[in-house]
């Protein structure tokens, strides 16, 4: 497994990261104990959590209990920011709560230090010099060691980096979005800034939900078990007209090639500059299909294929 640098920071991570959250929540902890040690014997480096993934906490307990002495060989990623309880008081940027939310999930990790530290989403109640500065100290600390953000806009990421150059306090390495062939929504405004300011790409739904594995087709019933399965509105906004012409070109393009089109899905998203591409996993199987995803390098040529086939099935 490659690895890439994260933004312009020092941190590498394995092209394809392990998205954890289905730990504690689809799956228990001998089959979270499978995944991992799949994951490590792939070579994937870069395993990213929430403290709300797992019904809150689940995710980031099971990984704790799993890793044990690989722990260090890893680069460990969690999120804060999501509502931890159901009064939704527990949650967002604010300094005390980032301070008492960062000593929870270092205790139910089992370890000293979190890797890449991330704010979830933006929190409009608090101002993001606050945050920066609280994340500031954890990093002086070293309770963590670099900061990212998640499902920021592209004025929010700048605004961010601004601040953090003004006040000369740790700056984002990293920003997480949705981002794959059937969802471009960051090219138009947010992977630019991105670009711009040196901030890696880590995208998640890198499989569209699934319906870039190939499991899914048209006209046929909905694998039993599968994540569309379970989720009938996610399902609805996402197996269109539109999307199905585009799956179909995509297939074909990839079997022209000799490949499938979950790796396709994976090596466009590498060729389009991602530094990882998060994927979650609920068996080695699918750790293993991931990881072998890398191997496909698109050039332009082929980059413009794809976009002329989308473009024709839109």
């Amino acid at each position: 497994m490659k690895t890439r640098p994260l933004g312009r920071s020092g941190l590498r991570v394995s092209e394809v990261g392990l998205g954890c959250n289905n730990f504690g929540g689809r799956i228990g902890l001998e089959e979270t104990r499978a995944v991992v040690h799949a994951a490590l014997d792939q070579g994937i480096t870069l395993f990213d959590t929430a403290d709300v993934y797992g019904n809150r906490g689940g995710s980031e307990t099971l990984l704790g209990q799993v890793l044990g002495a690989r722990r260090k060989d890893i680069v460990l990623a969690t999120k804060f920011g999501n509502p931890m309880d159901e009064a939704k008081g527990l949650k967002g940027g604010a300094r005390r709560y980032i301070i008492t939310a960062v000593e929870a999930s270092l205790q139910r990790l089992r370890t000293d230090w979190i890797d890449l530290y991330q704010l979830h989403r933006p929190d409009p109640g608090t101002p993001i010099e606050e945050t920066l500065r609280a994340l500031d100290d954890l990093v002086r600390a070293g309770k963590i060691r670099y900061i990212g953000a998640s499902n920021l806009a592209a004025w929010q990421l700048v605004e961010a980096d601004w601040t953090a150059r003004a006040a000369n306090l740790t700056r984002f390495i990293s920003h997480q979005d949705g981002y794959s062939l059937l969802n471009r929504e960051i090219e138009k405004d947010l992977l630019p800034a991105a670009q711009q300011y040196g901030i890696g790409l880590l995208p998640y739904f890198p499989l569209a939900n699934g319906l870039l594995t190939g499991k899914y087709k048209r006209g046929a019933p909905l694998p039993e078990g599968t994540r569309l399965a379970g989720e009938s509105g996610r399902a609805g906004r996402l197996l269109t007209e539109t999307n199905w012409a585009k799956v179909e070109q995509l297939e074909g393009f990839a079997a022209r090639h000799g490949h499938s089109l979950l790796e396709l899905a994976f090596a466009w998203l590498l060729a389009k500059g991602a530094a990882s591409v998060i994927a979650g996993a609920t068996r080695p199987e699918q750790v293993q299909a991931n990881a072998s995803a890398t191997t496909w390098v698109l050039d332009q040529a082929a980059l413009a294929e794809i976009d002329l086939l989308l473009t024709q099935a839109a």
